[in-house]
């Protein structure tokens, strides 16, 4: 089986861990890093001599490298992802795909065209216990699922570039169309800038399906306790994804609340189970993904349709928040 060679752009936070990953598989290996950042291509050329360095893009561009992940800020994505494809590179970029819906459209467009895999970084779709709740989801076992309350929330990190629905909400609208394998119908946006003038760094997204399940969504950077939780609300069973717990991350809960004959609403209380999840790296098992697909030619489980769809949502809450502070309303609600 061949050896895959890759190029990263952009040797921030995720350029490193992704670089890590690659180079731990037994047909990858990191040939060539891009940054602008100088004193970030110094760190490699001391720790990392066998990797090539560059501030020219062009220069993986022009290489005989296989494929580039683009770790870099959300606006460079489309320009950057575009140049990779045409240069006949296969590409994974960071979340989410691109800035807008024209453009990612027209990356999922030109890769089938160029034959090429593009893969987003939507890395909560390959973590075991997302998986495990996916199973609970699609096997049925909670029933009819009224509800989904999704949180994450932190004490930072503030970004110019862009507001808190674009940097946190992707990893959770991800979650979602991954678990119920549908688009919402319409979103709903309330959200307000703080600490910065027009960027806002707290945000609640209610998403509304056509068969009348909605999902809660609320991203801060500005919140005193870390939370990573998902909680799904069937009319069997409810259960409890939580990300800052690695000993009990999925929790099934067999309670819930009925209404018979009477209109008197009933309660039921049964036992909590804890799933066993065998752990592996998510950022791993995405990276696998990424060589499998390109050794294979197959697509792979976070391809650019997937990234897409997150883009749509994305640019309807933008919209939606937009059309709220046009109209100075609490709440603003767009059609997808």
């Amino acid at each position: 089986m061949a050896d895959l060679r890759f190029g990263i752009v952009g040797w921030g936070y995720w350029g490193p861990k992704i670089a890590r990953n690659l180079d731990s598989l037994s047909h990858a290996s990191v040939g060539m890093v891009a940054d602008l950042d100088t004193h970030r291509l110094a760190s490699i050329v001391v720790n990392q001599p066998w990797i090539q360095t560059t501030t020219q893009v062009e220069d993986l561009l022009n290489s005989d490298l296989d494929g580039i992940v683009i770790a870099t800020p959300v606006q460079t994505h489309y320009r950057l992802a575009k140049a990779a494809l045409l240069a006949g590179k296969h590409v994974l970029v960071e979340k989410p795909l691109t800035a807008s819906v024209e453009e990612a459209e027209e990356l999922v467009a030109l890769a089938k065209e160029m034959r090429r895999v593009l893969m987003v970084g939507h890395t909560f779709e390959y973590s075991p216990a997302v998986n495990e709740l996916r199973k609970l989801v699609q096997s049925g076992d909670l029933g009819k699922i009224y509800c989904v309350e999704a949180e994450r929330v932190n004490l930072g990190l503030f970004r110019r570039d862009i507001n808190v629905i674009w940097d946190l909400a992707p990893h959770d609208v991800s979650i979602l169309l991954y678990l119920f394998g549908k688009m919402p119908e319409q979103v709903k946006v309330q959200a307000h800038a703080h600490l910065q003038a027009s960027i806002h760094d707290i945000a609640h997204l209610d998403l509304e399906f056509a068969d009348g399940m909605t999902a809660h969504v609320h991203v801060s950077w500005l919140h005193p306790c870390k939370i990573r939780r998902v909680t799904v609300i069937g009319d069997a069973r409810m259960v409890v994804y939580d990300d800052t717990n690695p000993a009990e991350m999925v929790k099934v809960y067999n309670k819930g609340a009925d209404v018979h004959a009477d209109p008197v609403v009933s309660y039921r209380f049964g036992a909590i189970t804890i799933p066993h999840i065998d752990w592996i790296e998510p950022l791993r098992l995405e990276c696998e993904d990424f060589v499998s697909s390109i050794l294979n030619e197959r697509q792979p489980r976070a391809h650019a349709g997937v990234g897409l769809a997150v883009v749509k949502v994305l640019a309807a809450a933008q919209k939606a928040l937009e059309e709220q502070q046009r109209s100075e309303t609490e709440m603003a609600t767009v059609a997808l």
